[in-house]
């Protein structure tokens, strides 16, 4: 499987079909979708025909994908994954920064390492000039992640829920890194 990018205790690796039960578990764990979906767990029909689609999809101002299986470096054990995709498929110079670990992996640095190390590659290689994130505003973990990796709060939001999850009544947040503000840092 193609590597994208290495730290030192991380993979970052294209997905594949056989990462259908991975995703599985990542998926029907309550809380690991507590932010998702309420907790909810995701049917391996919906993994196959939808998730699993959008995680193999190439990104043409790229070439490559925008999603990326994240397994232990020396365990290969698999950890969940990475989202670091243009939002416009015909410019990389927005793109969004997210990730979902499985809950095992959880503070251990991990989604820091991994946001920090597609950050640098974006803003050196990829011609990226400004990541964006998101998340409600309740899951103060995830909005450290993004502050530890660099981002900054931007604002408060209202999304469009489909349907009401617990915390969801108070919003989303966004944060957000330029390049002048990372070469800066």
């Amino acid at each position: 499987m193609s590597t994208f990018l290495e730290t030192d205790r991380l993979v970052l690796r294209a997905f594949a079909a056989t990462d259908t039960d991975h995703l599985l578990a990542l998926d029907r764990a309550p809380e690991v979708m507590r932010f998702i979906n309420g907790g909810r767990p995701t049917s391996r029909e919906a993994i196959e025909t939808r998730v699993l689609p959008r995680l193999l999809r190439d990104y043409p101002c790229w070439g490559t994908r925008g999603y990326w299986a994240v397994e232990e470096k020396t365990t290969a054990t698999w950890l969940g994954w990475f989202e670091f995709r243009p939002l416009d498929e015909r410019s990389p110079a927005v793109v969004e920064l997210g990730y979902r670990l499985n809950q095992a992996a959880w503070g251990r640095g991990y989604a820091t390492e991994g946001s920090r190390a597609l950050i640098h590659k974006g803003f050196t290689e990829l011609g990226v000039e400004r990541v964006t994130a998101n998340t409600m505003a309740v899951n103060s973990r995830s909005r450290r992640v993004m502050e530890k990796a660099g981002l900054s709060f931007v604002r408060n939001y209202t999304g469009d829920w489909p349907e009401a999850i617990e915390g969801s009544e108070h919003g989303e947040v966004e944060y957000v890194l330029t390049r002048a503000e990372w070469e800066q840092g």
